[in-house]
């Protein structure tokens, strides 16, 4: 029995020092501090906001454990995608890997895949995961329950509204605002407004203008379907034999064809700049890119006040949105560098530093006390007008909506390119052919040319 204890202590003396390793027990000398590369995708207005976070974190916290943050790289998501890559392949002239990296999922899936990523569960006990919304945690597990990205600044797809041109068509037509909560509210009031700014111009004929865009023709269709309760993708594959899908081709598609929503291949703020479109979805990261000013054809420039709504849905079905937004990779190294590392993440998603950062970025925060009392505080404190608009929209979809992950695997990027890339062809296809057809006889050509146009359109991805 005595050397059955003595073999139990030996065991756990073991255990300890293998676990000192890791998370709390990978202690750092101030004297003697870590330095850690850090990558991101914040440019522009959001680098100033990003900079000045690293530095307040190496004054404080960081001096105090021994960390110091180097960025040592700022490049556009694609980009970032491709060094990452690039290095993950080992490729001739790769650089080297930092020691973090903000990722999206699909970057993350590669360097699971070859075993460079840090499983973050190892650096974050239980009750420190809980503070966090569980779909932020989820969409950053990957190969099962390993955490490789975890959440730091998030974003979701809302409904941005150039009030100024909505007002002016309210007052003469009687649209609401509360009509574009849903898309067939949309679709009823962009056919209203086509009307109206063809009635702008008498001798001119059929120039009514367009009303709305959705910033990614994929994900407008992903959340609808989960909206309606059907499968976007099964197993890799479209799924395009439902009504529901059918339903959501037309809501597009019609309105498309006849001139209400704008068929572009780019981003609506584009658009909304010279007063194409009165409203988009669209990622809430985007909104310090729509203009203040509009200017028209004819040089002409007024304000653009902006109205941010809840993310749309179709009429009867379930409030969903889509769930956007990189996280933080830690590469595999040191217990040192790791358990650095988790330092910063814990420190740069604590409630207060995560709304500073995102209060003045257009992304959402991370954690369900920040989404509560401290972000009502925080939204008083902001002076940007959209970004207050903003916070305050997407606590009532935090409360009131359910996000979606994208779908991921291998090709997804593909099939979401070729997606978009045909329904614009076969829509913009469709609305050269109406050109020169009468209003009046418009609906009439539509009903003829849509069952065909959609039969094109299945074939073509069905070659995919």
């Amino acid at each position: 029995m005595k050397n059955n204890f003595l073999a139990s202590i030996l065991l756990i003396l073991i255990m300890i020092s293998t676990l000192a390793g890791c998370g709390e027990g990978a202690k750092i000398d101030p004297s003697d501090p870590v330095t850690l590369n850090l990558w991101h995708n914040y440019g522009g207005q959001l680098k100033e906001t990003m900079d000045n976070m690293v530095d307040e974190f190496n004054e404080s916290i960081g001096t105090e454990k021994g960390i110091i943050i180097n960025v040592t790289s700022i490049s556009g998501s694609a980009t970032l995608h491709e060094k990452l890559t690039m290095a993950a392949h080992k490729d001739p002239g790769a650089p080297n890997l930092p020691d973090i990296t903000t990722a999206y999922p699909k970057t993350a899936l590669i360097l699971a895949d070859k075993g460079l990523l840090t499983d973050l569960n190892s650096q974050f006990s239980d009750q420190e995961l809980s503070a966090y919304i569980p779909d932020f945690l989820e969409e950053g597990r990957i190969n099962g329950d390993s955490l490789y990205v975890f959440p730091t600044a998030k974003s979701t797809e809302v409904l941005f509204v150039n009030t100024t041109l909505f007002n002016r068509f309210a007052r003469d037509t009687g649209a609401k605002m509360e009509d574009l909560q849903s898309f067939e509210g949309i679709v009823r009031t962009a056919s209203l407004y086509y009307e109206w700014t063809d009635q702008q111009t008498p001798d001119v004929a059929n120039d009514g203008k367009m009303f709305y865009m959705p910033d990614s023709l994929f994900n407008f269709s992903l959340i609808a379907c989960k909206q309606l309760g059907v499968k976007f993708i099964n197993d890799g594959n479209f799924c395009f034999s439902s009504p529901q899908y059918k339903r959501i081709w037309e809501c597009y598609y019609q309105s498309a064809v006849l001139g209400r929503f704008a068929v572009f291949d780019g981003y609506a703020t584009d658009l909304a700049k010279t007063g194409d479109i009165v409203c988009s979805t669209g990622s809430t990261a985007g909104v310090s890119f729509f203009s203040p000013t509009v200017t028209y054809a004819d040089n002409t420039s007024e304000p653009a006040e902006l109205a941010i709504l809840p993310y749309p849905v179709f009429e009867g079905s379930k409030k969903t949105a889509i769930q956007r937004g990189a996280g933080m990779c830690v590469i595999k190294s040191t217990p040192e560098k790791e358990y650095a590392a988790a330092v910063f993440l814990k420190w740069f998603t604590n409630p207060e530093n995560n709304l500073r950062f995102v209060s003045s970025t257009g992304y959402l925060p991370v954690t369900e006390e920040a989404f509560g009392d401290i972000m009502s505080q925080e939204i008083d404190k902001v002076s940007d007008d959209s970004i207050k608009k903003l916070l305050q929209t997407a606590r009532i979809m935090q409360q009131e909506y359910e996000f979606c992950i994208p779908p991921l695997f291998d090709g997804i990027d593909e099939m979401q390119k070729e997606y978009e890339s045909q329904l614009r062809e076969v829509t913009a296809a469709s609305r050269a052919s109406l050109n020169h057809i009468s209003e009046s006889d418009k609906n009439t050509a539509y009903k003829t040319m849509a069952p065909a146009a959609f039969d094109d359109f299945i074939n073509q991805l069905s070659k995919i």
